[in-house]
């Protein structure tokens, strides 16, 4: 945990505080260092203590985005901040289903199998996400989402305990081939057999009413997907996805793009066909699942091959669709 070395005092109001910045902690931005050390503490709050210069590093104003070193000391300015207690746990329930997901844990991170409708994290009046609930469960953890899933796919999360294993994995993703992922899809309609192969760029955008909408445009980020069927159920195929950049609802809009939407997809499917695979299978969310996802760390010499089974809700409608 940071030092501080100005603590607070006894009353409701603390006095300023200089925390320095631990060894762990070097790289880390200014903004990001604040919302992990004022916990409760809106986004907007933060940028505005950093605007106004009330938040000092080395004794001089600094940006947001300014990368901080470890043994640097960051002036925190007096603030009353929500107690823990004062904001409502996640219910006992939603917990107690999340701590049951984990699918692998050792020292450096842990691996959710994240259930549909679940988001990755709190905001956009969602009060608890993934992460949020993960923390509520343990305290006394320094826990770090590395990436996201859609709220509508289930599968593999990553979360981290240690700083170090959150660079990296970040730095991975970021990498050509760094990390393969692959995922499991029921694709509407019969596709061709082998790899279909997708290399159509990605431009997400607002639709009014600020939902995120993603298409192919020439204008948009590169984005390469692999389709390959596994099996034929009920003439729509089971498929193997892998992908080799991480856009938002890659998968979704590239299978769409291909004229085999993604079954259950309510935003980039076929409304006819999700009606009647609720209707004869019983599939009343988007199938697609973050099946494995393959790594190393520590410069390749710890390998991680991690896998979450398949949601038994769509196992079912495998079944049924047989």
């Amino acid at each position: 945990m940071p030092h501080s070395a100005n603590p607070a005092g006894s009353d409701d109001r603390p006095g300023a505080r200089t925390v320095r910045v631990p060894d762990d902690r070097a790289g880390q931005r200014l903004d990001n260092f604040l919302l992990g050390l004022l916990k409760g503490a809106p986004r907007s709050l933060i940028y505005k203590l950093v605007r106004s210069g009330q938040v000092r590093v080395n004794g001089g104003r600094a940006k947001a985005e300014r990368k901080l070193e470890g043994g640097d000391e960051v002036r925190i300015p007096p603030l009353r901040l929500a107690e823990p207690g004062d904001k409502p746990a996640p219910p006992r329930g939603f917990m107690d289903a999340l701590d049951a997901a984990i699918v692998y844990e050792d020292a450096r991170l842990l691996a959710l199998n994240k259930p549909s409708g679940v988001a990755s994290h709190g905001g956009s009046g969602i009060s608890f996400g993934a992460i949020e609930t993960m923390r509520a469960l343990r305290p006394n953890q320094t826990l770090e989402l590395v990436h996201r899933l859609d709220r509508d796919t289930s599968g593999l999360l990553i979360i981290a305990k240690k700083r170090s294993a959150l660079t990296e994995i970040q730095s991975l993703m970021r990498e050509e081939g760094g990390i393969a992922k692959r995922y499991l899809a029921l694709l509407t309609g019969r596709m061709p057999d082998g790899v279909m192969s997708v290399d159509a760029p990605l431009h997400a955008g607002l639709r009014q009413g600020g939902e995120r909408h993603v298409q192919v445009n020439p204008a948009g980020k590169a984005s390469l997907s692999h389709f390959r069927v596994l099996e034929r159920r009920g003439g729509h195929s089971y498929s193997e996805v892998r992908i080799e950049t991480g856009r938002t609802h890659q998968i979704r809009v590239h299978a769409r793009h291909i004229g085999h939407a993604v079954a259950g997809d309510d935003k980039y499917g076929d409304p006819a066909v999700n009606k009647r695979l609720r209707e004869q299978a019983g599939l009343k969310r988007l199938f697609l699942h973050a099946s494995t996802l393959e790594f190393s760390l520590d410069g390749g010499k710890a390998p991680y091959l991690l896998n979450a089974p398949l949601a038994p809700e769509l196992m079912d409608v495998l079944d049924r669709l047989a």
